[in-house]
């Protein structure tokens, strides 16, 4: 019925598929440390949980790929709970970060942004699995 991912080296795992990981996490850290940053285009109703919602739902398909292949959990869906959990995880630590960053806000909608980010990435993840 479903199978698991092929079995792949330390090294192959940790470069094909956690390393694109680690580096949007940077990435996204990098931008929540900058002082006073406004989006560079604004949009008229609620333009930074846009961007909230894109960031979170690309990083939410990269997780999606590192946690199955390491995981080799059988059950795409269970993957992809694994992965939301990781990435609110990951979202409150990122809010909970910019709070401390002068000119900066955090708050619950951006957490909220976060999470339906991820978690439209998981529904994505899902209907493009291959078994």
């Amino acid at each position: 019925m479903f199978r698991r991912p092929p079995e792949r080296s330390a090294f192959t795992l940790f470069i094909r598929y956690w390393l694109p990981v680690l580096v949007y996490v940077t990435l996204i850290f990098t931008l929540s440390a900058q002082p006073y940053l406004k989006p560079p285009i604004r949009f008229p109703v609620m333009s930074d949980k846009i961007y909230h919602l894109g960031e979170y739902g690309v990083f939410g398909l990269l997780l999606s790929r590192a946690v199955r292949a390491s995981l080799r959990v059988p059950l795409p869906i269970a993957a992809a709970m694994m992965t939301l959990a990781l990435g609110v995880l990951i979202g409150a630590a990122d809010e909970t970060f910019q709070s401390f960053i002068p000119g900066r806000e955090s708050s619950i909608y951006d957490l909220l942004a976060d999470t339906i980010g991820v978690g439209l990435a998981q529904v994505v993840y899902l209907f493009f699995v291959r078994e």
